[in-house]
């Protein structure tokens, strides 16, 4: 059953026998709180042959109720698909189960070449407008890079610019903006933090991806800290059993900040028995939480 902290602190001071006892005592005790967290899957690795409706399947085996779909893979979620065929893929969703969390892109604006990023901004625009017919709620796209004849600030500038015109484009079709904290450099937590000031939009969020530069400097918590007011509704984890990351700390992090978006499983490993794999994750998860 949970409790809140003052009557935990009212049952504490009876059972001890104590007329008052300080809440201050109490200031670091961690108290049962139920989550809100909910676990999903992103298709990059172990869904990547699977069509929509094998993924709706497994997903609905393993007890998963979210999917990012990553274009460009046999699913065939592409803006090439007709409005009948959008309809289709969104109808498979809503008749089941699972919902679609959005898609996962490989776009990202930090181009030298001009009409390189003019391109990816434009294509991003598509891969939001089908996210929008086929029921999602957002699009995934990346920094993704530094180039040496660049100077950083103008590429952070850069990135941060393409990603406050898509985030209006994004809301003005009801849906999120999520920039992948990846790239070799740009994934570095100040980077990102930079690259979210420059896009100074509410609809621009950040999709969190467990990447081991989350424990440079001062460590995990002071980068979780750092961007953590620019989380959207979604984050990636690998498996959650590793012990080179602290999936631990992320998922109370998150509870503590009342996060209500997915958690969604990009694992990297390749196991013979991928739905197997996909149930086991889901106790992993549930045990944490």
């Amino acid at each position: 059953m949970l409790i809140n902290r003052k009557t935990f602190l009212k049952e504490v001071s009876l059972l001890a026998g104590a007329s008052v006892i300080s809440a201050d005592v109490f200031a670091n005790l961690q108290l049962p709180v139920k989550s809100d967290i909910k676990l999903g899957f992103v298709t990059y690795l172990w869904g990547k042959d699977w069509d929509v409706e094998t993924i709706i399947k497994n997903c609905t085996q393993a007890n998963i109720h979210g999917a990012e779909l990553r274009v460009e893979h046999a699913h065939k979620v592409m803006p090439d698909l007709t409005t009948a065929q959008r309809s289709e893929v969104k109808k498979q969703f809503s008749d089941s189960p699972v919902k679609i969390v959005g898609l996962g892109t490989n776009q990202q604006y930090d181009y030298p070449d001009q009409n390189q990023l003019k391109a990816s901004i434009e294509r991003t625009k598509e891969f939001i407008r089908l996210s929008a017919d086929v029921g999602g709620s957002g699009v995934k796209v990346k920094p993704n890079g530094l180039h040496k004849e660049i100077p950083v600030e103008k590429t952070l500038a850069q990135i941060g610019a393409s990603l406050h015109e898509l985030a209006q484009y994004a809301a003005d079709h009801g849906q999120q903006l999520r920039l992948e904290v990846h790239g070799e450099e740009t994934q570095e937590l100040p980077n990102i933090k930079k690259i979210m000031e420059y896009a100074d939009h509410k609809n621009a969020k950040i999709c969190w991806n467990c990447n081991p530069q989350d424990l440079n400097g001062k460590g995990f918590q002071s980068n979780f800290d750092l961007v953590k007011q620019y989380f959207g509704d979604t984050c990636h984890v690998r498996e959650l059993d590793r012990t080179d990351y602290p999936y631990k700390d992320l998922l109370l992090n998150l509870t503590k900040m009342d996060y209500k978006g997915w958690v969604l499983l990009e694992c990297h490993t390749n196991p013979d028995d991928k739905l197997k794999a996909m149930m086991e994750q889901r106790k992993v998860f549930d045990r944490m939480i």
